[in-house]
């Protein structure tokens, strides 16, 4: 199987991506997008251990109000 990277802008990225969905012979598709959901879950992820190591008492916080100074 071979690859190709198709380099397009913005405007006629979301009609590419669909014309290229409709065509019998492509397999598969990646997307800039497919990393960024990656990392949300990973980010996610990460984020849940961190409230179980709260519960368990192993892990300090920030009050809401430091955080939202922080902004």
């Amino acid at each position: 199987m071979r690859h190709i990277t198709v380099y397009t802008t913005d405007k006629e990225y979301n009609h590419f991506i669909e014309l290229a969905k409709n065509l019998h012979y492509v397999k598969k598709i990646e997307t800039d997008d497919e990393p960024a959901k990656a990392d949300v879950l990973k980010n996610i992820k990460a984020g849940l251990q961190e409230v179980k190591l709260f519960k368990k008492g192993k892990l300090k916080t920030s009050s809401a109000k430091d955080f939202l100074d922080e902004l």
